[in-house]
């Protein structure tokens, strides 16, 4: 689990919004970018994002 205190201080790489926790995702509240957390560490990589509106497991091809 993602302490909150973390999640606080976390923006998304692409759009440098707030973030928020969604299941095992931390999403942007801004571009809507769906981040993963890998052993309770969340990955913030825009290449590791999955796009809005896209099918689980579809990566950010940008």
């Amino acid at each position: 689990m993602i302490d909150e205190t973390l999640l606080e201080i976390l923006a998304c790489p692409a759009c440098k919004e707030p973030v928020r926790l969604e299941d095992d995702k931390i999403v942007c509240t801004g571009c809507g970018r769906r981040y993963p957390i890998r052993d309770d560490i969340p990955i913030m990589l825009i290449e590791e994002a999955e796009l809005p509106g896209a099918p689980e497991g579809d990566k950010d091809s940008a």
